[in-house]
C-alpha cells in the first residue's frame, strides 16, 4: 500500500515519495518525445493537412445549413453543390474586385519604386550621422575592413580579385571561373577556381508566381474535400458515434459533434459579419484621408481581422507604411493610423465582446500563444484556423471526462465552476496570495485556509 501524502503547512504542497516521482520521469519525457514529433510531422505535412484541417472546420460550419436542406426535401448532394459553387463565387468575387487595385498598383510601380527610393533617401540623410559617429568609434576602437587589415599585417596594399561569372550560371551549380588578381601596378596573373552559384535574388512577383500554383491546388483540394464531405451526409457522425460502446458514451459524443458545428457556426458567423461592417469602416476611412485604392484596403481589413491580434497590428503598420510614401507630411501617415487602430480598437473592445457568446469567449493569453504557435507551423493560414481549433478544443475538453480543468483553463473571463472543486476556494487562494496561512485540519476534518497576521 503506497505510503499516505503529508500535506507540509510551509511550502503548501504535497510531500511526494522519492521512489514515485522517480517513475514519473520516463512518462513525462515519452510525452514530451511525441510532442516534438507531432509538430515536426505538423509542419512538414502542412501542405496536406491545410487543406483537410480547412475542409473539416468549414464542414461543421456548414453542417447546419445541410440538415435545414434535409428537411425541406434536398439530399445531401444538392447541398453540397450549393455550398462549394457558392465558396466558388465568394473566392471568385473577391479575386475579381482585388485584381483591379492590384492591376493599377503593378502599372503604378515605376512611381512607386521613385517614391520608395525619394523616401529612402531621406531617412539615410537623416541617419547618416548616425552611420558616421558609428564609423568614427569602429575606428577608434580598431576595426576596419579585411583590405586594410591586410595592408597593414603585409605592408603593402591587398590585391583586388575581379573575376565574372559565365553565362548561364544557375544556382547549386559549380562553375569554372577565372580570376585575375591585381596588385595595383599591374596584372599579378590569372588563376582558374570552381565556385558554386548559391542564391540568386528573385523578386516578390516571381515568389507569388512561384508559389501560386501550390496554393491553387491546395484551395481546389479544400473544396472538393468539402464536397465529399457534406454529400456524405451523416456519415461521419454515423461512424464516430459507432466507435463508442455503451449508449451514454455514444449519446455524449454526438452531443459533443452538434455542439462544435454549434460553436463553430456561431464564431465564425458572427466573426465574419463583424470583419465586413470593420472592412466598410476601414475602407469608407481610407477613401476619407485619399489613400491609394481604399476598396483593397477594405478587403485587406475583412481578411486580416480572421487573425487575432497580429492582424490588426499587420494593417495598422502597412497603413502607416503606406501613407508615409503616399503623402508628403507627417501628420497623414498618423492619422491614417490612427483611424485603423480606432476602427481595430472598437471592433475588439465593444462589437466583439457585444455580438460574440460569452460561452465562445477565450483566454486571451492562450488565444495569443495559439495563433503564435500555429503561424510557426502553418504561416499565414495557421494563424486563420488557430481560434476555430482552439474553440472545438475547448468543446471537447467540456465533454471528455478529465478534460473539465482545460476547458476551464480556456474559457475566457467568467469561466464555469468545476464540478469537485469550489470557485470561493480557488478565489480566496488567489485574492490572500502569500498572506494566506495552511491549516491542515479543523474540527469538520476539512483542509482550509486562513490569512496570516502581519505582525507574525
Amino acid at each position: 500500500m503506497p505510503p499516505k501524502q503529508r500535506y507540509n503547512p510551509e511550502h503548501r504542497f504535497p510531500s511526494v515519495n522519492r521512489d514515485q516521482k522517480r517513475s514519473a520521469v520516463p512518462g513525462w519525457a515519452i510525452v514530451g518525445i511525441f510532442l516534438i514529433l507531432l509538430f515536426h510531422f505538423i509542419t512538414m505535412a502542412a501542405a496536406f493537412l491545410m487543406p483537410v484541417t480547412l475542409a473539416m472546420l468549414l464542414f461543421f460550419v456548414f453542417s447546419p445549413f445541410r440538415r435545414m436542406m434535409s428537411r425541406r426535401g434536398f439530399n445531401a448532394g444538392i447541398s453540397a453543390v450549393i455550398v462549394t459553387i457558392g465558396l466558388i463565387a465568394v473566392v471568385g468575387g473577391l479575386g475579381y474586385f482585388v485584381s483591379g487595385p492590384i492591376s493599377e498598383i503593378v502599372e503604378d510601380s515605376p512611381r512607386i519604386t521613385q517614391r520608395l527610393e525619394e523616401r529612402f533617401s531621406s531617412l539615410r540623410e537623416s541617419v547618416k550621422p548616425l552611420e558616421e559617429a558609428a564609423k568614427q568609434i569602429d575606428e577608434v576602437t580598431g576595426g576596419g575592413d579585411e583590405a586594410e587589415i591586410a595592408a597593414d599585417a603585409t605592408g603593402e596594399a591587398a590585391p583586388d580579385v575581379i573575376g565574372t561569372l559565365p553565362d548561364g550560371a544557375l544556382p547549386g551549380q559549380e562553375t569554372a571561373v577565372t580570376m585575375e588578381a591585381d596588385s595595383g601596378g599591374g596584372t599579378g596573373g590569372e588563376q582558374e577556381i570552381r565556385v558554386r552559384v548559391d542564391t540568386e535574388e528573385t523578386s516578390t512577383l516571381q515568389t507569388l508566381a512561384s508559389a501560386g500554383p501550390s496554393v491553387a491546388g491546395q484551395i481546389v483540394f479544400t473544396i472538393f474535400l468539402l464536397f465529399f464531405l457534406i454529400a456524405s451526409g451523416d456519415l461521419l457522425y454515423l461512424k464516430t458515434v459507432q466507435s463508442f460502446d455503451n449508449l451514454r458514451e455514444k449519446r455524449a459524443a454526438y452531443m459533443a459533434l452538434r455542439e462544435i458545428e454549434a460553436s463553430l457556426g456561431s464564431y465564425l458567423g458572427a466573426i465574419t459579419l463583424i470583419n465586413a461592417g470593420l472592412g466598410i469602416g476601414i475602407g469608407m476611412g481610407m477613401w476619407f484621408w485619399g489613400m491609394p485604392q481604399p476598396l483593397l484596403w477594405g478587403i485587406a481589413a475583412f481578411i486580416l481581422n480572421f487573425i487575432p491580434y497580429l492582424g490588426a497590428v499587420t494593417g495598422v503598420a502597412a497603413a502607416f507604411i503606406v501613407a508615409l510614401i503616399s503623402f508628403d507630411d507627417f501628420y497623414t501617415p498618423v492619422m491614417v493610423a490612427a483611424t485603423y487602430f480606432a476602427f481595430t480598437s472598437l471592433e475588439g473592445q465593444l462589437v466583439t465582446p457585444y455580438f460574440v457568446s460569452r460561452r465562445l469567449q477565450l483566454n486571451t493569453v492562450v488565444v495569443f500563444i495559439t495563433v503564435a504557435l500555429w503561424a510557426w507551423l502553418w504561416s499565414v493560414l495557421g494563424m486563420v484556423v488557430a481560434v476555430p481549433l482552439l474553440v472545438v478544443l475547448k468543446v471537447l475538453a467540456d465533454h471528455i471526462p478529465g478534460l473539465e480543468r482545460l476547458g476551464n483553463f480556456l474559457a475566457g473571463e467568467s469561466p464555469p465552476a468545476l464540478e469537485d472543486e469550489d470557485e470561493t476556494e480557488a478565489r480566496d487562494i488567489v485574492e490572500t496570495g502569500d498572506d494566506a496561512e495552511y491549516v491542515p485540519e479543523t474540527e469538520n476534518g476539512e483542509a482550509s485556509l486562513k490569512r496570516r497576521n502581519p505582525a507574525e
